[in-house]
This record gives structure tokens, C-alpha cells and sequence, in this order.
């Protein structure tokens, strides 16, 4: 349980500080986001005043694939899941996902889409469920993609 925590605490951090980077380069391109701190804005409303789900995925350069989730549980032992991400019923309509080298903005909406038709693999773990989209596929269904350095913002 004690390596779960601390694997959660910390997955937490880098999330926080990815999205405190996205918040940067999103300010760099005109875009200024106000993010709630508390759990219960967070939950009552969203993420952030503009409605922008931001999520940090730091293996799709290794696996080829952009995980989308749509499902998790904060402990494995936990039965249910509960509906996040793309499903998650918030204020969110853009969800940003990539990592320090590029971002890329989906429509929540048509990611939705694309998992209740089930066009892309389906994948589970023991805290979450989505499914992955391959990065030549993301790189089309983008709305927008971002280089961090500024060179190459399309």
C-alpha cells in the first residue's frame, strides 16, 4: 500500500507540473488559463476557468500510442471504476495531452466519440481504463499541436 501512495503522490507532482508548464506555453500563444486549486472546484466545476483537461502521458514516444483515459480507481483493490478523462462530466470541452516536447488539443467531444465507437484499442490497467491512439492518427485528429520551444506551432 505504502509503494501505491507514494507511486500516486508522485505521478500527482509531475502531473501538477506538467500542467503548470502547458499553462506557460498556453500563455505564450495567447491563451491565459486560471486553474482551481481546491478538490472541490476542481470537482464541482473542472480543471481550470476554461474549460481545458490537461494530462501529461510521458510514454507515447516509447510505446507509439497516446493514451486516452476514460475510466479510474485511486486504488486498485477498489472495485469500481469511475468515469475521468473524456468522460468525466465537467466543464472541459478541450483536452490538451503530451509532454515537454509537444502537446497535442483534441476536442474532448470527438475523443468521446471515438471511444464509445470504439476505433481505437481498448486497454486496461489496475487503476485505469482508455485506449490508445496511435501518434500518426493523433498527429491528423489534433486540433492543434504545440512545440514547447515555439518552433513549429501548427
Amino acid at each position: 500500500m505504502n509503494t501505491m501512495t507514494s507511486y500516486y503522490k508522485e505521478k500527482l507532482k509531475e502531473g501538477l507540473h506538467f500542467q503548470d508548464f502547458v499553462i506557460e506555453q498556453l500563455y505564450n500563444i495567447g491563451l491565459p488559463i486560471i486553474s482551481y486549486s481546491s478538490k472541490e472546484y476542481q470537482h464541482l466545476i473542472g480543471e481550470n476557468k476554461a474549460g481545458i483537461e490537461i494530462k501529461r502521458d510521458g510514454k507515447f514516444k516509447e510505446t507509439g500510442n497516446i493514451y486516452i483515459e476514460v475510466a479510474e480507481k485511486s486504488n486498485p483493490r477498489y472495485s469500481n471504476f469511475i468515469s475521468s478523462g473524456i468522460y468525466r462530466n465537467d466543464n472541459a470541452w478541450l483536452y490538451l495531452i503530451g509532454d515537454e516536447s509537444i502537446i497535442y488539443i483534441f476536442s474532448k467531444k470527438h475523443l468521446a466519440v471515438y471511444g464509445e465507437r470504439g476505433l481505437f484499442k481498448e486497454v486496461q490497467t489496475p487503476t485505469s481504463r482508455g485506449f490508445l491512439i496511435p501518434i500518426d492518427k493523433a498527429e491528423k485528429l489534433a486540433i492543434k499541436i504545440i512545440i514547447p520551444d515555439g518552433v513549429g506551432i501548427s
